[in-house]
């Protein structure tokens, strides 16, 4: 079962920073001056950029993220700065230099649709032996290094090999997103994470079969002494060769915008390495955080619980997984608790009633065995498996998760849910758990309603 554990990794990411300025507006006439669209501007809000925006991605996912890079001593330096500050993200390793223009990728959006692309960038200027010398003193206390480059000159030859051979001394992940055809400066890494585009070129190989795919990672492996080659597919997902070819497929159910996804893939495969999840099921939750961030514009994040819930069709995912993950994001979990066996409009009413108590609403029922410990023989009349489908296909529900216990005791322990919710009948008596949650909420049962007498007005029919 994929799991991921409570430790909150260490993660050092290096490369080329910038932020990603997006103006939106709407094209609605033509220029009369050159047969150009005319953008009438509605809004415009930076974004973080680059390895900027691979260490807000794991940000997202809950690691602690130090950032290494080269900024200039200018305005877009500042801003960066404060977006970085405000995201959490420590600036530390940020070399500032007087004579570098910070860079900056301006994308215009007409209704969705990018128009054009403008690029505020400096000659190529490399990190210096000042930072690696800083890198060196705190190597120990990262879990993994993630290089990130984008070609903008940061990550020189010297330094990736410095920074790899250091890593490998001291029996840390380091992974590379690459750039460029000449990949010597990657060697000896954990894995690198090229494109099918960048991973031909780097390859010489055409990819056009599985065998082509199979080649150009076993050539990226061997000729670059990796532990793994990755190759990313676009819509096909992803390619990973340890000893074999493992291929991962794609995710994604809409694609809006592709920016960034690298970015995402990356942090989310180092995230998962660095908590000590293999690199199959690692690779499978960076598949799904992708999967997330293509279905929205521009630079963006995924998060635990939007990277595991596409992931819960594809691999077994414990509920409680998710509802951990939840709380850490603030969500407001709401818990109540029943047989369920004929689903009825009382149900329906009481179960959106608890769902306006807070975000996410979790039911926990009874299984077969316990419903026949509590109501007899003949009960139920519908199967755990059935109830279950049923309660899970209504939108106010959440999570539907059943439990063999008498009570939910031990599951509400599990979850830690801030609000109890039960019905009208546990007026002035003692709710189970009360003493684990920080509320309990006694909602009233709509009258008339209940299984009992639909079972009572079937049988007297």
């Amino acid at each position: 079962m994929f799991s991921l554990n409570n430790y909150n990794p260490n993660i050092l990411v290096i490369g080329d920073l910038m932020i990603d300025h997006y103006v939106w507006g709407t094209c609605e006439r033509i220029s009369p001056e050159a047969p150009v669209q005319i953008l009438k501007i509605k809004n415009e809000n930076n974004r973080l950029g680059g390895a900027s925006n691979v260490a807000n991605n794991l940000v997202a996912l809950g690691a602690n993220v130090f950032l290494c890079g080269i900024i200039g001593n200018d305005a877009d330096g500042k801003t960066l700065l404060s977006m970085l500050e405000n995201a959490k993200i420590n600036t530390d390793f940020i070399q500032i230099e007087n004579n570098f223009s910070t860079i900056k990728k301006t994308r215009f959006l007409a209704s969705s649709q990018q128009v054009l692309r403008v690029d505020r960038e400096h000659e190529a200027l490399s990190l210096d032996s000042k930072t690696l010398s800083l890198i060196k003193k705190e190597i120990t206390k990262f879990d993994s290094i993630v290089l990130s480059d984008y070609a903008k000159g940061a990550l020189d030859s010297a330094f990736c090999k410095e920074v790899i051979n250091l890593a490998k001394q001291n029996n840390k992940l380091i992974l590379c997103d690459p750039k460029g055809d000449d990949y010597s400066k990657y060697s000896n890494a954990t894995l690198i994470t090229p494109n099918k585009k960048e991973a031909e070129i780097a390859t010489n190989i055409k990819i056009d079969s599985k065998d082509s795919l199979l080649k150009a990672l076993n050539k990226l492996k061997n000729d670059y002494k990796l532990d793994y080659a990755i190759i990313t597919l676009s819509e096909d997902g992803m390619a990973i060769f340890d000893s074999k070819m493992t291929e991962i497929p794609t995710l994604a159910k809409e694609v809006f915008d592709v920016t960034g996804a690298g970015d995402t893939a990356i942090a989310a495969l180092s995230f998962g390495l660095s908590k000590g999840i293999d690199i199959y099921d690692s690779a499978k939750f960076a598949n799904a955080a992708a999967a997330v961030v293509v279905g929205k514009i521009g630079s963006a994040v995924a998060n635990i619980s939007e990277s595991l819930e596409i992931m819960k069709d594809e691999i077994d995912i414990n509920n409680i997984t998710l509802i951990e993950n939840l709380k850490k994001e603030g969500k407001k979990i709401v818990f109540t608790n029943g047989c369920f066996d004929i689903l009825h409009s009382g149900h329906i009413e009481y179960l959106k009633a608890a769902k306006k108590l807070g975000d996410i609403l979790v039911v926990g029922i009874n299984s077969d065995s316990s419903v026949k410990r509590l109501k007899g023989e003949t009960r139920p009349i519908n199967s755990q498996s059935d109830r279950e489908n049923v309660l899970s296909a209504i939108s106010y529900v959440d999570f539907v998760i059943i439990f063999d216990e008498d009570t939910p005791l031990e599951l509400i322990k599990q979850i830690k849910p801030d609000i109890l919710v039960k019905g009208g009948d546990y007026k002035d008596k003692e709710v189970i758990g009360s003493n684990i949650v920080s509320k309990v909420k006694i909602l009233d049962y709509v009258p008339n309603k209940s299984t009992t007498n639909i079972i009572n007005k079937i049988i007297r029919k």
